[in-house]
C-alpha cells in the first residue's frame, strides 16, 4: 500500500538480502578487528586498546544476534502467529543492544577506572598504531556499506539519512550503522589516548580514553534499546506513510470513504492495517461481507502489509483526509 516514500522499509527479498549482506560484512570485519585488538592490548598493555578490544568483541557478538534477527523475522505467518514473526527482529536486536551496553560499555568504563586507580605500564606503541589503523580501515568498509544502504533508503523516502536510520523499522540497519559509527569514534579516542600516553608518559589519558569509549557505547546502546522497545510495544507509522496508505485505499474503485485507519508496524517494513470503510454501491449484507474479504486479500498481497482487517463505516462517521 505504499510507494517510494516507504519502499526503504519494504520487506522484499532484495531489501532483506541487502540488510543481511550488510550484517555479514560487519560480522567479518568486527571478528578480524577484535582478534587484532586483543593481541595488541596484550602486547602493549594499553587501557584504551583493551577497551577497543572489548568493544569489537561486543560488536562481533551483536552481529551474530542480528543475523539471527534477520533469519527469524523472515519466517512466514502461521496459525499461531497470524501477523508473522517480524517482531522477532526487534527482540534479537534488543539482545544485541544489551550486549553492547554490558560487554562493551561497562567493561570499557570499568577497565578505565581500574587503570586510573592502579595503572600498568604500556609499551610497543607501534603495534597499537598499526592495529588501530587496520581497524579503522575495516570499520570504514563496514560503515560505508551501511551508509550506502541507509542513503539509498533515505533517498527513496525523501528524508535525511540520520532521520531514516533513527525512524526506520529496520533494526539491523540501524544497529550496524550506529555500532560502526561508534566504533570509528572509539578508534579516534583510543588513538588519542595511546598517543598522549606515549608523549606524556602518563597512563591517565589512556585510561580516560577507555572511559570515553565506554560512554560512547553506552549512549549508542541506550538509543538502540529505546528504538527496539518502541517497535516491540507497537509503533504507528508516521503521517507521510499514513497519508500514502489512505490515498491508496481511497483510490480503490470499491471504496468511497475511509473513516478509521490504524497502521502499526508488525516487523521491518510490514504493517498491520485496520480500517473502517464505506463501500461503493448498496449491496446486500452477504455481498458486502464477501467484498470486504476480497479487498482484505487484495490489500494484504502488498509486501508492506502483514495483515489487513476491514470493517464497515457508520453513516455518521466523518471521512478521513490526508494530514499533510
Amino acid at each position: 500500500m505504499t510507494d517510494d516514500d516507504t519502499k526503504a522499509d519494504a520487506p522484499s527479498t532484495d531489501a532483506s538480502g541487502e540488510s543481511l549482506a550488510t550484517v555479514l560484512i560487519a560480522l567479518a570485519a568486527n571478528a578480524l578487528i577484535a582478534i587484532a585488538k586483543s593481541v595488541a592490548a596484550w602486547l602493549t598493555g594499553s587501557a584504551s586498546m583493551l577497551a577497543e578490544a572489548a568493544h569489537s568483541w561486543a560488536d562481533t557478538g551483536n552481529e551474530v544476534l542480528l543475523v539471527i534477527a534477520e533469519r527469524r523475522s523472515a519466517r512466514p505467518a502461521d496459525r499461531r502467529h497470524p501477523f508473522g514473526y517480524g517482531k522477532d527482529a526487534y527482540v534479537w536486536s534488543m539482545f544485541a543492544a544489551f550486549g553492547l551496553f554490558t560487554v562493551g560499555a561497562v567493561v570499557s568504563i570499568q577497565h578505565g577506572i581500574s587503570e586510573l586507580v592502579d595503572p600498568e605500564p604500556a609499551s610497543d606503541y607501534v603495534i597499537a598504531y598499526v592495529v588501530l589503523g587496520i581497524s579503522f580501515v575495516l570499520e570504514g568498509v563496514s560503515f560505508t556499506r551501511a551508509l550506502r544502504q541507509a542513503r539509498g533508503d533515505a533517498r527513496r523516502r525523501r528524508v535525511g539519512t540520520l532521520s531514516h536510520v533513527v525512524s526506520s523499522s529496520n533494526p539491523t540497519l540501524r544497529a550496524v550503522f550506529a555500532e560502526d559509527a561508534a566504533a570509528l569514534v572509539g578508534l579516534v579516542i583510543a588513538f588519542t589516548g595511546v598517543l598522549l600516553h606515549q608523549v606524556t608518559g602518563s597512563p591517565v589519558p589512556d585510561a580516560i580514553g577507555s572511559i570515553l569509549v565506554g560512554v560512547v557505547l553506552a549512549i549508542v546502546a541506550v538509543v538502540l534499546i529505546a528504538r527496539n522497545r518502541a517497535f516491540l510495544i507497537g509503533e504507528a507509522v508516521d503521517d507521510a506513510v499514513r497519508d500514502e496508505v489512505l490515498g491508496r485505499l481511497l483510490a480503490l474503485p470499491d471504496i468511497d470513504r475511509v473513516t478509521q485507519l490504524h497502521l502499526e508496524y508488525v516487523g521491518p517494513g510490514r504493517v498491520l492495517l485496520i480500517a473502517a470503510v464505506d463501500l461503493a454501491g448498496d449491496e446486500p449484507e452477504r455481498h458486502v461481507a464477501e467484498e470486504l474479504r476480497r479487498l482484505e486479500r487484495a490489500i494484504a498481497r502488498d509486501d508492506h502489509v502483514g495483515a489487513a482487517v476491514l470493517t464497515l463505516s457508520a453513516p455518521d462517521e466523518e471521512a478521513l483526509t490526508p494530514t499533510l
